[in-house]
């Protein structure tokens, strides 16, 4: 008996050194759990703790914003918005990223949102997206003030930039861009080495570019004509990489100061920034149109767009101040044909859709794809 009383004994103990075990581990799993559970509800916290408009994106869209968004936190109750230029591809891939205070509220462009971007917003649970039109800008090719004025072609601006061009012998076929200088183009443009300082390629400056400026002048050499669609998108749209074309970044300001340091270079930049910089440069005239407010209001000057920003839905009503901030933005004081903005350079829209930007603005009436179509 005293055997087996043993061995019950050293079972016990066993028994008991085991549900000690369970007990411990049970105890780190709840102390984790525990611990889990408040980095979860410190996050969530942390979401709800954002009081202020979040917006980033095109760099030609960000003075105007700025001076909205400076504005509205004077004469409101809110914080004013913080804004970032991040170019306008860039901002839409943050906006994109995520619901929530850790992404961006809006994103502004110089250009239309994408098909593929919409769909990378889906893809992140970014379902509703308001689009907002704000007005006009053109896009602007231009000299320092030093040099002598300058006209160009749109053929002559593709033939300049583009990284392969038809064959100067006629052989129908495309080649690297041959040209070095204007004059080799045109003996009637200077002897200047071709040098543009122009938007990179996540600037929606640069986008709207390649469709308005590049495709308008590659459409008028026959073998680009000929080619299937892919090719002649590609023809159209790749720029030459071998010092002709130089990206600058997203700050305008740096392609004046170069511009000053070399006056036979030639810069790309919103018509707002050209404006805003009249007694430095000195805009270039495209097919025979110089870009002014009239001619791009009224759509004679060929490299014009639309401006743009989007609009979370999910986060009107739950980000103070949204609302406020999109109706000063589309309001007559700011955006009308007397507005503040149209001060800076912002061509504006007809009333007619500016109210019905207004009215897009009360309802928060997502984009849909089918608008986007061609």
């Amino acid at each position: 008996m005293r055997a087996d009383s043993s061995l019950f004994v050293r079972a016990g103990r066993k028994a008991g050194r085991a549900a000690g075990r369970r007990t411990a581990r049970a105890r780190r799993r709840g102390l984790a759990a525990a611990a889990l559970l408040a980095a979860v509800v410190t996050a969530a916290q942390g979401q709800t703790a954002r009081d202020y408009i979040s917006i980033v994106g095109s760099s030609t869209v960000y003075p105007f914003a700025t001076v909205v968004a400076e504005r509205f936190g004077r004469a409101t109750r809110f914080k004013t918005p913080k804004i970032e230029a991040t170019g306008s591809g860039g901002g839409i891939k943050l906006f994109c990223n995520g619901i929530g205070v850790r992404h961006p509220d809006i994103v502004n462009s110089s250009r239309r949102i994408k098909p593929s971007e919409i769909e990378n917003c889906r893809r992140h649970g970014v379902d509703d997206i308001v689009e907002i039109v704000i007005g006009y800008d053109g896009i602007v090719l231009a000299t320092s003030r030093k040099a002598p004025p300058m006209s160009l072609t749109l053929p002559q601006v593709y033939l300049a930039l583009a990284k392969r061009v038809p064959d100067p012998s006629g052989a129908g076929r495309l080649v690297p861009n041959p040209y070095r200088t204007w004059a080799d183009i045109d003996p009637s443009l200077p002897a200047a080495r071709i040098e543009v300082l122009g938007p990179p390629p996540t600037s929606g400056t640069r986008d709207a570019f390649l469709e308005l400026a590049m495709e308008g002048g590659c459409d008028a050499f026959e073998p680009i004509r000929a080619l299937d669609p892919g090719e002649r998108l590609a023809a159209c749209h790749t720029i030459r990489e071998d010092g002709g074309y130089i990206e600058a970044g997203e700050n305008d300001n740096l392609i004046v100061q170069k511009l000053d340091a070399n006056p036979s270079a030639v810069g790309i930049f919103g018509y707002s920034f050209m404006d805003q910089n009249g007694d430095r440069v000195r805009p270039i005239a495209i097919d025979g149109i110089e870009p002014t407010f009239d001619s791009i209001a009224d759509g004679r000057y060929p490299i014009a767009r639309p401006l743009y920003f989007y609009v979370k839905k999910a986060h009107v009503g739950v980000i103070p101040g949204i609302e406020g901030y999109l109706r000063e933005f589309i309001s007559e004081s700011a955006a009308g044909d007397f507005g503040y903005l149209s001060e800076l350079g912002l061509v504006p829209l007809r009333d007619r859709e500016r109210l019905r930007m207004l009215e897009r603005v009360e309802t928060l009436e997502p984009l849909t794809l089918s608008a986007l179509a061609p």
